[in-house]
């Protein structure tokens, strides 16, 4: 079940949902609107070949930090991470749905690749996966409606939370755009027995 505008701002109201800042109109039918923040990583392919899954990708990306009135033109083809303005909670009975906006899906802005599914227990800015499909350059500018976030009832509480120890989630309580961690999923014994 998808829960309405009148439970999300119940569900706010009683901190159970966290969306801060929770602009004004922001609360849609179904979902709330979010914003994208001012850092952009930006994907260097002059610093290292080719993208190693079992290798730290720090390396691979520069962050910038956009201005007030400045956009960061997104080119044709090209990928980056940005962030939500907002930072979010989810509980243990919901999971969340982050989808780009029809507006822009329209002019070729795709706002995840795949990392639209919000676990229960998330807490932080969501990291968004942008890119421009479209045959001309697009323009990101910081505070500009970027996406929106539904939530779906669950069955029962889940029993283990995103950000629980044994789960060893790796973007618990991220605030700017957070590049991979993949390599945290290969053991250093996996690296030496290639």
């Amino acid at each position: 079940m998808v829960l309405s505008d009148r439970t999300i701002r119940e569900q706010i109201a009683s901190g159970r949902i966290v969306i801060r800042p929770l602009g004004e109109g922001c609360i849609q039918p179904a979902s709330v609107d979010l914003h994208l923040d001012r850092n952009i990583l930006v994907f260097r392919n002059n610093k290292i070949p080719y993208i190693d899954v079992r290798a730290s990708s720090e390396r691979l990306t520069d962050m910038v930090t956009l201005a007030d009135d400045d956009p960061f033109m997104l080119h044709p083809g090209e990928f980056v991470l940005g962030s939500t303005l907002e930072h979010v909670e989810v509980p243990s009975d919901l999971v969340a749905r982050l989808e780009g906006k029809s507006s822009l899906g329209r002019i070729g802005l795709l706002i995840h690749s795949t990392a639209g599914y919000v676990d229960p227990g998330w807490k932080g800015h969501l990291t968004l996966e942008l890119s421009n499909v479209s045959n001309f350059p697009i323009t990101l500018y910081h505070r500009m409606k970027i996406g929106q976030i539904s939530f779906l009832e669950l069955t029962t509480p889940a029993d283990v939370l995103y950000g629980s120890a044994e789960l060893g989630s790796k973007y618990q309580g991220q605030q700017d755009p957070t590049p991979s961690k993949v390599h945290l999923d290969f053991g250093a014994n996996d690296a030496d027995s290639e």
